[in-house]
C-alpha cells in the first residue's frame, strides 16, 4: 500500500500534450508540487509533458516504476496492464472508467484486467477514481488538480485520512478544510474496487499515523472483510454511506460499480463494531476534530456554560433529545461556583451574562471539570469580547488536564465563527447541533471502544 502514497518513480501512461489531456495535469501537478520521484509521461509519440519524460511504453523506460497511473481509454487498459506485469511494476492506479459500471462489454474488460493482475501479482485501485493524495510529502495523482488550487493541504498537513467513492466529495471535503484547524493526511479515491478496497484501506490508515478515518462509500465490496478491519481499528472511523432509500441506491449503481447492500443490515453492522454513521455528509470533515483535540466523553452528565440565555434552552434541548442528561448541579457545587464571580445562574446551565473575568472562567471551567457530577461541557459562549476566546483557550488546557472534552460553539456568524476558529486553533463547530452531535459520537466511540476491549480480553482469556 506504500507505493500508492510515497512512490520514488511513477508513469503516468495516457499524459500527452494534447488539449484537456487528464493525464497532462497528473504530471503538471506533480511537478508544481515539486514531487520527490522520478515521473515519466507514457504516450504514442513518446513525447516530453509538462517537464516530465516522454516514453512510448512502459518497457522503453530504463529504470524501475513503482507506481503507474493510467487514464488511458478503457479499451486499452488491458495490454497496458500487461506491460506493468512485464515491466514488475507492483502498484496501479486505474483512473479511466468504462468498465463494469457501464454494462456487459465492461465486465468483460475487467475480467480481463482482473486476471492480468492476478498473474503479475499487480494490486490496484479503481478503475474509474481520482487517484492517491498524501498531504506530508506533496504526493497527489488527482486528475484535473490545478496548480495553486488545494495548496493548503500540503501547507497544513493534518492527521484525518479519507477513503472516498466519488472524486466531488474528495473536493468537498478538501475545501471545507481550509476554513477548520484539522487537515488531511492522505486520501484514496477507491472508484468500482476492483482489488483494493475499504477494507485495506482501514487495515493501512491504522499503521501510518492516521488518527481519525473518514469514507464515503457507494457500496460495501466485502462485508465480511470490512466488519474485520473495522474490527481491528484502533481509531475511529466515521462513514458516510449512500443507498438508505431505493433511489439512492441506483443512483450510486450508476456512478460506481457495486452492490448498495441492504441499509438497515449495515446500520446494525455499524454499530455492533464501533463505526460511527454519518448522518450528514458534512460530518466528514466537521467531526474528525472531536477526536484530535478533545479526550472521549465518558459518561452523559453534560454541563452547559454559556453567556446566554437563550442557548442555555437551545442546547439543553438538543443535549436531551440526543441522549444525554443535563443534571441540577448539588448544592455544594453550585455554591463553590456562585463565588467564581457574578453569575446570571448556577444551576446548569450555567449563565454566565455579561462578566468579563478570564479567571471567572478558569474558576467555573475547573470547577466542572473537576467534579464526578459532570462527564464534559457543552460551551456555547459569544466572543463579544477578547477575554471571552482567552477563556475558551484556558477551557481546552483544562479539557486535556482532566480527561473530559467540551463541544464548543460560539454562537456568532458563520464568517465569524471561522476567523475566530482559525486565528486560535479552537475546535469549535458551526452550529449548536454540530457541537452536541460531536459530543454524542465521542460517547458513542467510547462506549464500542470499551465493548471492543472488553471481548478483546475475554477471547484472550479463553485462549
Amino acid at each position: 500500500m506504500d507505493a500508492f502514497f510515497n512512490p520514488r518513480s511513477i508513469a503516468v501512461i495516457g499524459a500527452s500534450n494534447k488539449p484537456f489531456n487528464l493525464g497532462a495535469t497528473i504530471c503538471e501537478y506533480l511537478t508544481f508540487l515539486n514531487y520527490d520521484a522520478k515521473i515519466y509521461a507514457i504516450n504514442r509519440k513518446g513525447e516530453d509533458v509538462k517537464g516530465c519524460k516522454g516514453y512510448r511504453s512502459l518497457l522503453e523506460i530504463p529504470h524501475d516504476v513503482d507506481l503507474a497511473i493510467i487514464l488511458t481509454p478503457a479499451p486499452a487498459v488491458p495490454d497496458v496492464m500487461e506491460e506493468c506485469g512485464k515491466k514488475g511494476i507492483q502498484a496501479v492506479i486505474i483512473e479511466t472508467a468504462g468498465f463494469t459500471e457501464e454494462g456487459e462489454y465492461g465486465r468483460k474488460l475487467q475480467q480481463q484486467v482482473n486476471e492480468i493482475a492476478r498473474q503479475y501479482n499487480i494490486r490496484f485501485i479503481g478503475p474509474n477514481c481520482l487517484g492517491t493524495l498524501n498531504a506530508h510529502n506533496r504526493f497527489c495523482c488527482f486528475f484535473g488538480a490545478r496548480p495553486g488550487e488545494y495548496d493548503g493541504v500540503f501547507e497544513r498537513p493534518g492527521d484525518i485520512s479519507y477513503v472516498i467513492q466519488s472524486g466531488g466529495v474528495g473536493v468537498l471535503i478538501m475545501d471545507s478544510l481550509r476554513s477548520d484547524i484539522v487537515n488531511v493526511n492522505k486520501m484514496m479515491s477507491i472508484g468500482n474496487k476492483e482489488d483494493i478496497d475499504e477494507a485495506d484501506c482501514i487495515d493501512y490508515f491504522n499503521t501510518d499515523g492516521t488518527k481519525v478515518i473518514g469514507m464515503y462509500l457507494e457500496s460495501i465490496k466485502n462485508g465480511k472483510r470490512f466488519l474485520e478491519a473495522a474490527k481491528r481499528s484502533s481509531i475511529p472511523i466515521l462513514v458516510y454511506k449512500v443507498g438508505r432509500t431505493s433511489e439512492g441506491a441506483k443512483a450510486a449503481m450508476s456512478h460506481t460499480a457495486g452492490m448498495a447492500n441492504n441499509d438497515t443490515i449495515f446500520d446494525a453492522a455499524c454499530r455492533q463494531v464501533g463505526i460511527i454513521r454519518c448522518k450528514a455528509i458534512s460530518e466528514l470533515h466537521s467531526m474528525p476534530k472531536i477526536f484530535t483535540t478533545m479526550p472521549l466523553l465518558k459518561g452523559k452528565r453534560i454541563a452547559i456554560f454559556t453567556n446566554s440565555g437563550a442557548f442555555g434552552g437551545i442546547t439543553s434541548d438538543l443535549l436531551v433529545e440526543a441522549g444525554f442528561e443535563i443534571p441540577t448541579l448539588s448544592g455544594e457545587l453550585q455554591q463553590r461556583i456562585s463565588q467564581c464571580g457574578k453569575l446570571y445562574n448556577v444551576s446548569n446551565p450555567i449563565d454566565l451574562g455579561p462578566t468579563l473575568s478570564l479567571q471567572t472562567f478558569i474558576d467555573i471551567f475547573t470547577n466542572l471539570l473537576s467534579s464526578d457530577e459532570i462527564d464534559g461541557i457543552c460551551a456555547v459562549p459569544n466572543v463579544w469580547q477578547q477575554v471571552v476566546i482567552d477563556g475558551i483557550l484556558e477551557l481546552m488546557k483544562l479539557c486535556k488536564e482532566y480527561d473530559k472534552p467540551a463541544g464548543i460553539y460560539i454562537p456568532n456568524a458563520v464568517d465569524r465563527i471561522l476567523k475566530v476558529r482559525t486565528a486560535y486553533s479552537i475546535p469549535s463547530f458551526e452550529s449548536p447541533e454540530e457541537a452536541v452531535r460531536a459530543l454524542q459520537i465521542s460517547y458513542q466511540y467510547y462506549c464500542a471502544s470499551r465493548k471492543k476491549s472488553f471481548t478483546q480480553s475475554k477471547t484472550s482469556a479463553v485462549i
